[in-house]
This record gives structure tokens, sequence and C-alpha cells, in this order.
């Protein structure tokens, strides 16, 4: 008996028993499904931050402190802890530094972190948020090459802003973007929203109002404090520039998540009175002189660039981070939760085994007649089992294949209630969501070898029926 007819055989077998067969296969069915669907969502979002992570540059990018960063002091919210780190001996960021780090080999570009608070205000809106300060050069990469409306500067003492997408919907303005429905829901127009197109901001004024410390008025804040009249001691310093560009959405893990609603030429920032400081580390660190950066940005020329270029930067005595350092940890994070989704799919996977061998064992009984005629004429133990076997990994290809396509369907709908039942409606749409070539032909696989495993028992329990006693089986 060949391969082509034990085939043929099996499935004449499996359509003897057509309720039974599709009640075996659709255990399998769920199984596969949830495994899938699990394993995707896990897949889904490792891709989704790695996409968001190439499409800002990050696995090119270098952040240089004064001192070397510790991430457990970071995250362990002890503010005395992150004081008395900060005031360590570190060295200071100075622009001679600066120079060095741009003159090292494989770095495109370097630049200081710049940041202040300000208020924006266009037309009749005004919103606090960060400017942030960058270089022309920048406007060559991502994501700042491909904006959504106008061009980033090309000076960097051009008295132009470039405004992120997502700070407008704080001023209340809703962009009317090509081939996408936007409209104003009755909330919007009671806040004061209004539609308008990307390039008709293009040009139009923006103010920036800054602070920046007084020395003369701090006796007069005094005594103002006593006397329950408090006086603030900063100057206010009215800057008014214009839009040159607006940036697209921002990726959900890029840079540009805690970034300034604002971006600004370096020189402009540096010609603009502000406060001296863009966060609680640059006021918990009481050694930080005039004239020094709490951070440098660093982008080189491709990811083997960013272990040489490390070791000369800290071979300059400065504190290095890059997100290529933690990306072995990354994988082995979202490898564990694989991991855990998988083992919870596969449990679903198992129970259906158990029901392959008790459809199994109840065919066997059903049939000893049948096996004992094969033996009677010449059929062997081995083709015996084969016949089995055929039969089980039939119910696990096809259980695997209807499987992924429930799996599928499962994905597809929970992505369309994640993005327009629970997600912001501002917000791009996100594929949580990814099938990979790997976990399709993997589910596969792994089906049939779970359905070959649960016909060990029954195939090895039909090879061995004695052909005489079930001859004489009712």
């Amino acid at each position: 008996m060949n391969l082509t007819d034990m085939i043929l055989l099996a499935l004449s077998n499996l359509r003897r028993t057509k309720l039974r067969t599709f009640l075996t296969t659709l255990g399998v069915i769920i199984g596969i499904g949830a495994l899938t669907s699990m394993v995707s969502f896990g897949t889904g979002m490792q891709k989704n931050i790695t996409d968001a992570f190439e499409a800002n540059d990050l696995f090119t990018s270098i952040t240089v402190s004064p001192k070397q960063i510790d991430l457990d002091e970071i995250t362990s919210g002890n503010v005395a802890e992150m004081a008395n780190a900060l005031n360590q001996e570190s060295k200071p960021l100075t622009d001679s530094l600066l120079e060095d780090i741009r003159n090292i080999p494989g770095v495109r570009v370097a630049y200081p972190n710049m940041e202040f608070p300000a208020r924006i205000n266009l037309g009749d809106d005004s919103v606090s948020t960060k400017v942030q300060a960058m270089p022309a050069s920048m406007g060559s990469y991502k994501p700042f090459n491909d904006l959504l409306a106008g061009n980033f500067y090309t000076s960097d003492s051009a008295k132009v802003v470039i405004l992120r997408k997502e700070f407008l919907q704080k001023l209340k303005v809703k962009l009317i973007e090509d081939g996408k429905n936007v409209t104003l829901s009755k909330e919007d127009s009671a806040r004061g929203f209004v539609l308008m197109h990307p390039d008709s901001l293009i040009r139009q004024n923006i103010k920036i109002v800054s602070l920046s410390m007084n020395p003369s008025k701090i006796p007069a804040a005094i005594v103002g404090m006593m006397r329950n009249k408090p006086e603030m001691p900063f100057d206010e310093t009215v800057t008014e520039l214009k839009i040159a560009g607006i940036t697209k959405a921002a990726g959900q893990f890029g840079n540009n998540v805690f970034g300034g609603g604002v971006i600004i030429p370096v020189l402009t920032a540096k010609s603009i009175p502000s406060l001296n400081f863009s966060s609680v580390w640059d006021l918990l660190d009481s050694k930080k002189k005039e004239g020094t950066y709490s951070s440098i940005q660093v982008r080189v020329t491709d990811m083997k660039m960013i272990d040489p270029v490390s070791e000369q930067l800290r071979a300059m005595d400065v504190g290095v981070f890059s997100i290529v350092d933690q990306l072995d940890e990354i994988k082995r994070v979202f490898l564990i939760m694989n991991s855990l989704l998988g083992a919870v799919g596969a449990i679903a996977l198992i129970v259906a085994g158990l029901g392959i061998i008790n459809t199994m064992v109840m065919s066997i009984l059903e049939r000893q007649r049948e096996i004992g005629i094969m033996k009677a004429i010449g059929g062997s133990e081995k083709e015996i089992r084969m016949i089995f076997f055929v039969e089980v990994g039939m119910i696990g290809l096809v259980g695997a294949l209807f499987g992924l396509v429930l799996g599928w369907l499962v994905t597809r709908v929970a992505n369309v209630v994640m993005n327009t039942q629970i997600l912001p409606k501002d917000m791009e749409p996100v594929n949580l969501f990814y099938f990979p070539v790997w976990l399709v032909f993997g589910a596969i696989a792994f089906s049939i070898l779970i359905s070959l495993a649960a016909g060990l028992y029954p195939a090895a329990r039909a090879a061995r029926i004695d052909p005489v006693r079930a001859l004489r089986h009712d």
C-alpha cells in the first residue's frame, strides 16, 4: 500500500464519521486560532516599536550626558537619589566638547539638547509647551525630512518654527489631510475647534512668550510673599516667528512622544531670553554652569557605527545611552511575552489533542473488524500505524489552515474595535497584530506535530490488534 492509497483510505475513514471529525477538527481550529492571535499580538507590538524606532532613526541615535545614566536611579522615583547622582563629579558638556564629538569618525550630526518652557500664541488661542531647538541639518534626517506641510528650515538663525501635528490639537486646530475624512464633532465645535488645511498655516505668524529670571525683582518678590501679594521675579519676552512647516503624527514609541510642541533653529533659540532649565534634572543639578548643556544628541552614519562611536564617547568620560545598547534586552522581553502568550494559546491546542486521542480510540473500537481484515490480507503493523497517522495529520493540517483564518479574523475585529472605540479619534490607527511568515508555517507545523503526537497511542493500539480476535468482533 503506497502513500497515496493510505491518504485516500484515511480521507474515506474521516468522511464516514463526519460529525465526529468536524468536532475534533473544530477543537484544533480554535486552538490554532487562539495560539496565532495571541502570538501575533506580541509580534505586532514588537514590530510597532521597532518600526517607530527606525522611522525616527533611533537605532542610529546616541544621547550624551555629563555622567553615565543609571536607569535604576531614573525608575526608582527617589528625588534625593537623583539629586545626589547629579551632584557627583561629572564632565560638563560644553561647546568645545560638542566640537570634539562632531569630529569623531562616523558622527553625522551632533547638537545640544536645548529646551525651554514657553507660551505659544496662535490667533486667539494660547497654550504652554516646551520649545525645542534643533540645527537646520536635522532637516535631512527622519522624521524631519518628510513633513506634513511646508519645509524644514535651512538656516540655524532663521526666524521660523516647525509645529508638531499633535500640538495643533492643543491650539484647537484640526487639520484637513488629503484622502482623509476629517470633521468636527459637536463637542469639538463647542470647545472652539476649527478645521484648517496644513498649507494654510504655513507662513502664518506665531508668538513665543518666554520667561527669564530678573535678579533685580527678587527682593520685591520676597517682600510681596511676606505681604501675601506675590510677584514673580521674571520678565516676559514676546518673540514673533513664522510657521515654516508641520510634522506628521509622531510614532507611539518615537523620540517625538516626549518632545516639545514647537521646534526652532538653535541660534534663534539662543537669542530668546528664557529660563535656563528644561527639566527637574537641571533644577536638581547644583553644579550645572552657564554655557553647559544637560545632554547632547548624536546621530551616526549607521547602526554599525554605534559601538565604535560609543567607545570614543566613553573615553571622553561622559555618559552614553543608545537604544541599540538595550536592543538585546528589548528582544528578550518580547521573547518572554511571546512565549507566555504562546503558552496560553498552546493549552487550547493541547486540549484539542486530547480530543483527537478520544476520537481515534473510538474509531479503533468501531473498526476492529476492518483492521483485522487488512492484517489478514497482508497489511503490516507499520501500514496500520501509518493510516492512523495520516488521519490525525489531515485533522491537524485542516485545523491549522482554518485556525489561521479564524485567528486572522479575530485580530481584524479586535483591531477595528481598538482603533474605533478605544484609541482617541485624533490618534493615527495602529495595527496591533502582525502575522509574519514564520508564524503561519510554524502554526501549521505545530498543529500537525501535536496531532501526530496525539495519534501515537491510538496508532500503536490499532497496530497491536490480533487479527483473529478482530475478525470475530461483531
